[in-house]
């Protein structure tokens, strides 16, 4: 883990998608957080020492989706499928698709194995599954802002973890996307998939993949713009709930938390979050591909460094 002191910087974003506003200032204490997101072989280890069933290997609850036929409520997740010709970007179920069989230890579904992955981000945990992790590590997630303060690195203000420009000199500095999204990934950063979390350099505090990669779950409720935390009520969940509700449907509870850094997927055309200020609600019962975790230790004074 990585130590950091803490301070005050400018959180969000005026500049890009509209639940990145405004740009507030924020304080946050001292706190230790992982140099790199948890990876398969670190969350192996945490499986085999509790016997962990994510959400991902279960059933669902039939009585949770009572709306739903039954014969399609069977273990499984979300995985990344491109499709054959570019299709309406705005309509995502074009190349996410639900496989029976998709989890952690599969991350492409049956037949998949993390073989040559160990030191890849661990995909397909829901948020209990990696707030799990966190406790048997004796961790936390950490809050939006703890998490956007860390992945800006001492650049307050600037879009990128490591400054003004996207590719600076033409390097790739994160695992993003590059090409035509969905159906042409040209992997100019070396990669199509998910990739080992020191394969690109640390932001200015040492810490590696806080952009890109793996979308990282927070414990923070999403809201779809920015709230001084005193003006929100409390969330019978515990914390504070940020009004999280499908806009789809406003009369249709769905809790989400807030996930940050975008991901292997992350494309100029289609999803430029690739930024700290940038941020999305994820429901807590999701499981998917692309998202991952990182965790926190928040100590008293006597145990600061």
């Amino acid at each position: 883990m990585v130590w950091l002191e803490g301070g005050t910087f400018r959180m969000g974003s005026n500049d890009h998608y509209p639940e990145e506003a405004p740009v507030h200032e924020v304080a946050v204490d001292g706190f230790w957080i992982d140099r790199f997101p948890v990876t398969n072989g670190d969350f192996s280890r945490f499986v085999a020492s509790t016997g962990r069933v994510t959400l991902a290997e279960q059933i669902p609850d039939a009585r949770h989706y009572p709306d739903a036929d039954p014969d399609l409520l069977v273990p499984g997740s979300l995985v990344f499928t491109p499709p054959a010709t570019c299709p309406t970007l705005g309509d995502w179920t074009q190349w996410w698709r639900f496989v029976e069989g998709a989890n952690w230890r599969h991350p492409a579904g049956p037949g998949s194995d993390l073989s040559g992955l160990e030191h890849h981000p661990v995909v397909h945990v829901a948020h209990a599954d990696a707030l799990a992790y966190a406790r048997w590590a004796g961790k936390d997630l950490p809050t939006e802002g703890e998490w956007e303060y860390a992945a800006r690195g001492g650049l307050d203000g600037a879009p990128y973890a490591w400054g003004e420009d996207l590719a600076p000199g033409g390097i790739h500095r994160a695992n993003t996307w590059q090409g035509r999204f969905p159906v042409e990934n040209l992997a100019l950063d070396g990669f199509i998939g998910t990739s080992p979390v020191d394969a690109f350099p640390p932001n200015g505090f040492g810490l590696h993949d806080m952009i890109g990669n793996v979308w990282e779950w927070t414990a923070d409720w999403y809201r779809n713009h920015h709230v001084p935390s005193c003006c929100l009520p409390r969330n019978p969940r515990g914390g504070t709930e940020a009004g999280s509700r499908d806009p789809a449907d406003p009369g249709l509870p769905m809790p989400r938390k807030v996930i940050k850094g975008g991901s292997h997927l992350c494309a100029p055309s289609y999803c430029s979050r690739y930024r700290p200020a940038a941020r999305q609600g994820q429901t807590i019962d999701s499981a998917t591909g692309h998202i991952g975790f990182r965790c926190v230790r928040r100590v008293t004074t006597q145990d600061r460094p």
